[in-house]
């Protein structure tokens, strides 16, 4: 009977499952807040974009640490330019989830337990949308994550 191929042999175990970030991952700078190994998972799984993920939680907390009690958030003026589109908080937050899910377990849980407490102050200090079937649905048919369903400046 042939052997299975490693690389059969690690598709059939999962992506993640089992496997140490390399020795180089270990070696670059934490991302953000994260512990070390985290970061490290990070680095391992993201290659090139875990630079972005850092500045993407330096946008995030940005916003929260606006002054005043109550947020509003900014609809972006050019939607469809990758940099402009960074303006709407709520992208921010969907380009973090979408980062999210591609990482390893282990990053997946720091990465979620560092996201909480920024939610949860999101939460607090945005109004809830009156009418939140005004958004609607995504292209995909699904609706709005909550974070799209807040108030935005002018409405």
């Amino acid at each position: 009977m042939p052997r299975k191929r490693p690389g059969a042999l690690r598709a059939a175990r999962g992506d993640f499952e089992g496997r140490r970030p390399s020795a180089w991952a270990r070696e670059l700078p934490p991302v953000d807040r994260l512990p070390p190994r985290a970061s490290a998972e990070v680095h391992w799984a993201l290659r090139n974009e875990a630079r972005d993920l850092a500045s993407l939680l330096h946008l995030y907390r940005a916003f929260l640490r606006q002054p005043g009690n109550r947020l509003r958030l900014v609809l972006s003026e050019c939607p469809a330019c990758p940099g402009c589109a960074r303006d709407d908080v709520a992208v921010v937050r969907d380009e973090l989830a979408d980062l999210r899910r591609v990482l390893p377990p282990g990053a997946r849980r720091a990465l979620g337990r560092l996201l909480r407490t920024l939610d949860d102050e999101f939460r607090r200090r945005t109004i809830p949308e009156h009418h939140p079937l005004r958004h609607g649905l995504d292209w995909r048919g699904r609706p709005y994550a909550w974070w799209h369903r807040r108030v935005y400046e002018g409405t």
